[in-house]
């Protein structure tokens, strides 16, 4: 006998017994198997640890499945380590609202989002907010959102500005920061002041993400053992050069990425 894990219930089969087999045995009308994170068609032979959830669509999930398959198309093993782990996003506008939803989709387990603002209509062209929230806080709206992606998590708001003072007291309890501000001043503070306060912990940046340039030119670049840097570092938002959702995805899914690297221990 082999032990393996069909949605989340550890359970055992004869060796030579292949992916229908478990289909048969434990959810015959599933539409969709996925082993090992990858979804297939195939009749493979199952083998010892083996991870497969068997989905059918349209069904909605106990709150007991939901949570593994949510994480089943997951490279094996990072979900139980997310899950575990903590972040924070400081400030929602195009970098932050998308970092905040990839993170939440990641199952980072716990995730604060801080912001003062509003959602406003210029937001829309790049911002992870929808019209019928226009005039809300930016982190209750966002709340919204991510509770409907995985309301499995454990959110913290916070609707202030942060400054200077407030950095220890805002991040003490949380491995990696995400920074997402507009204006370079107030990322300088920022990245400055947590590299100082928390030396053993990770933050990452952005800088130079406006326009419709290249994305190639988006970059990673280290500026202390645990801080980083993504974007081009010369394309900020002037007259003339906007803020659009290309970009500021694309700088928002390497910040986040490196976030993720950083929790599992691969960065």
């Amino acid at each position: 006998m082999i032990n393996i894990t069909v949605n989340e219930k550890n359970l055992q089969f004869e060796e030579g017994k292949t992916l229908l087999d478990v289909k048969e045995a434990v959810k015959p009308d599933a539409d969709v198997i996925i082993i090992n994170g990858f979804q297939t068609t195939e009749n493979t032979e199952i083998n010892k640890g083996d991870s497969i959830a068997l989905i059918k669509k349209g069904e909605i999930p106990s709150r007991e499945e939901m949570e593994f398959l949510m994480a089943a198309r997951h490279t094996p093993g990072i979900h139980s380590v997310l899950k575990k782990s903590s972040a924070a996003v400081a400030g929602l506008g195009g970098l932050g609202s998308n970092i905040a939803i990839n993170l939440a989709r990641m199952g980072v387990g716990r995730l604060k989002i801080i912001d003062f603002d509003v959602v406003e209509p210029s937001n829309l062209n790049r911002q992870q907010y929808f019209i019928h929230q226009i005039g809300k806080n930016k982190v209750d709206a966002l709340l919204e959102t991510l509770q409907q992606i995985n309301p499995y998590l454990e959110y913290e708001c916070e609707n202030i500005y942060i400054t200077e003072d407030k950095v220890e007291e805002i991040f003490l309890d949380y491995q990696v920061v995400l920074e997402a501000f507009d204006k370079a001043e107030n990322k300088a503070m920022l990245i400055g002041k947590f590299m100082r306060v928390f030396p053993e912990k990770c933050i990452i940046g952005a800088s130079g993400v406006a326009g419709i340039y290249d994305t190639r030119s988006i970059g990673i670049r280290q500026l202390g053992q645990n801080a980083y840097i993504v974007g081009d570092l010369e394309n900020e938002a002037r007259p003339g050069r906007g803020l659009m959702s290309t970009r500021v995805a694309v700088a928002a899914g390497i910040q986040s990425n490196l976030a993720v690297r950083y929790l599992t221990g691969d960065l």
